[in-house]
C-alpha cells in the first residue's frame, strides 16, 4: 500500500507576517514550520504503517521554495519513507486552484493508494486545495477525518461535524483530509532525525509536472489579491450601559444564554 502525504511549510504566525509587494507571502522572509492538519495527516499514516510495516510505504510531499525541503526532512525524521520537493520559480505565486493543478500534476507520475492532505493550511485557511486535487484527479474524497481505518482495499473515517459526526466508508485510491484533532503526532526522534539527514530528497520542477502552464504559478491563479495585511480590523461590537452591576451581569447572562454558550 502506498500512502502519499501532502504537507505545507507554513509561516510561524507566532514570529509575524511579512508581505511582498503584490500581497503575497514572502516566505523567504518567514520562520516556517510544518502545517499542523497535515502533520496530523502525516501521523494517521504512519500509524496505518505501524499497522504493516512490509507492506505500506509513506511518501511526504510538499510543494515550494528550496527551503521547504526542511519539512519534508522532519517528515521523514518522524517516519516517512521519502521526501519529494515540487519546486520551481514558475510556480510562485500559486492561489489554491494552481497549487491544486501543480500537486495534481505530479501526483499523475507517481503510484499511490491512498491520498492524505491537512484540511486547510494556517496561511489561507480556506480547505480547499485538498478536495480539488480531488478534483483534478478524479477520485472520492472524505473531507473532515476525526478518525481513518483502513479496511482491506476501502478506508473507512469518521467526518467530524460541529455538531455530530459521519462514518464513511469508500474504496481506495482516495483522499482524505485530516483534522488537527485527528491525533497527537509523534516527536522526531534522534535516529530518525539522523537517518533522514542522511537521505536524498528528490526535487521535481516543472518539467516533471503533468499540467497545463496556463494552471500554474502567478499567471495561472484566478485568485487576485486585492489587499493584504498582518492587521486584523476588529468591530465595534454591542455597547451596553447598565445602571447596575447586576444589570450588567444580567445583560451579559442574556447573551451568552441567545448564542447557547450557557
Amino acid at each position: 500500500m502506498k500512502i502519499v502525504v501532502c504537507i505545507k511549510q507554513v509561516p510561524d504566525t507566532a514570529g509575524g507576517v511579512k508581505f511582498n509587494p503584490d500581497g503575497t507571502l514572502d516566505r523567504a522572509a518567514m520562520l516556517a514550520i510544518m502545517n499542523p492538519d497535515d502533520k496530523a495527516g502525516l501521523e494517521a499514516a504512519l500509524r496505518i504503517k505501524d499497522a504493516d510495516p512490509e507492506n505500506v510505504t509513506v511518501t511526504a510531499l510538499t510543494m515550494g521554495l528550496p527551503k521547504a525541503d526542511a519539512v519534508l526532512r522532519e517528515a521523514m525524521a518522524m517516519g516517512a519513507d521519502d521526501g519529494l520537493l515540487i519546486t520551481d520559480r514558475v510556480l510562485g505565486g500559486a492561489d489554491t486552484w494552481a497549487t491544486s493543478s501543480t500537486i495534481a500534476g505530479a501526483l499523475k507520475n507517481m503510484e499511490y493508494d491512498l491520498i492524505i492532505t491537512g484540511r486547510q493550511a494556517i496561511d489561507g485557511d480556506t480547505a480547499q486545495v485538498g478536495p480539488q486535487i480531488a478534483e483534478h484527479l478524479g477520485l472520492p474524497v472524505i473531507s473532515y477525518a476525526r478518525e481513518i481505518q483502513v479496511e482491506g482495499d476501502s478506508v473507512i473515517v469518521k467526518r467530524q461535524f460541529d455538531d455530530g459526526y459521519m462514518m464513511v466508508k469508500t474504496k481506495m485510491p482516495c483522499l482524505i483530509t485530516a483534522l488537527a484533532e485527528l491525533n497527537d503526532p509523534r516527536y522526531m526522534t534522534p535516529g530518525g532525525i539522523f537517518d533522514a539527514f542522511a537521505k536524498e530528497i528528490t526535487v521535481w520542477g516543472r518539467d516533471k509536472l503533468d499540467v497545463d502552464d496556463s494552471n500554474i504559478g502567478l499567471k495561472g491563479s484566478p485568485t487576485k489579491i486585492a489587499k493584504a495585511s498582518d492587521k486584523v480590523a476588529k468591530g465595534k461590537g454591542t455597547v451596553v450601559t447598565p445602571d447596575s452591576p447586576q444589570e450588567a451581569a444580567d445583560a451579559i447572562a442574556a447573551a451568552l444564554a441567545e448564542k447557547n454558550i450557557i
